[in-house]
């Protein structure tokens, strides 16, 4: 029986995209003496390019976008910049708020299982249109273990009170989030984005989605008999 669902949050729940595209606008405008004299469309295209899904560290990101565009500032600046404001800017993907109401309100545990640092996953953890969706967040960095490893899913489940084969874990990277949370026997949906399925990942989800808004209303009992 499915008791409690897991979900990552950047490029699952949270259009982190989109809301670091809004976060740039407004550090633009912070910085405006020291950008001016470069186009806004540019210093938000290279900063995507070099965050690669937040997968590179702002500070190798920062260091490099001041060199690139030859700024008078310290990369420290825009870096403290960014931790104090990024995390408040929260959008998410169409449905994903509405799945959450819908699920805690159908009596399932719901937990958020994200990798990152405290200073920014909290935040966006904390955001008021979230916060009281969600029984639980683990935030890698807080916890000292790291999706894939087994430990921050058994982790998730034992927090929620549940057997981690009564759990479906819900994200958008097919090592950290699928194949991290089979190993533990729980479930898995992917929600297929910009990151491919490797090639060398036998093990495959019991169902694929493209939004999360694609779950509303889905029978998660289902999916321990079936392998959709």
């Amino acid at each position: 029986m499915i008791r409690a669902l897991l979900f990552d949050l950047d490029e699952t729940l949270l259009d982190r995209t989109t809301s670091i595209q809004a976060f740039l606008a407004q550090q633009y405008a912070r910085f405006t003496t020291e950008l001016a004299h470069i186009p806004f469309a540019h210093y938000c295209e290279r900063f995507l390019i070099l965050d690669n899904f937040g997968y590179i560290a702002k500070e190798v990101v920062y260091s490099q976008l001041v060199d690139d565009f030859d700024l008078d500032l310290n990369p420290v600046q825009l870096l403290d910049d960014y931790y104090i404001n990024s995390g408040q800017l929260c959008i998410f993907f169409a449905g994903a708020l509405e799945l959450l109401a819908q699920t805690r309100a159908n009596g399932y545990k719901l937990a958020i299982v994200t990798n990152g640092l405290l200073r920014t996953q909290q935040p966006r953890i904390m955001h008021s249109a979230l916060q009281p969706l969600i029984d639980q967040g683990l935030i890698s960095e807080a916890e000292g273990v790291r999706k894939p490893e087994a430990e921050i899913f058994l982790r998730a489940a034992q927090r929620l009170g549940v057997e981690p084969q009564e759990c479906v874990m819900i994200g958008d990277n097919p090592h950290a989030d699928v194949w991290g949370a089979m190993q533990v026997g729980m479930k898995t949906i992917w929600r297929q984005g910009h990151l491919p399925w490797p090639a060398e990942l036998a093990l495959r989800p019991q169902r694929t989605v493209e939004s999360v808004g694609e779950l509303i209303g889905f029978d998660w009992q289902q999916l321990c008999y079936n392998c959709l």
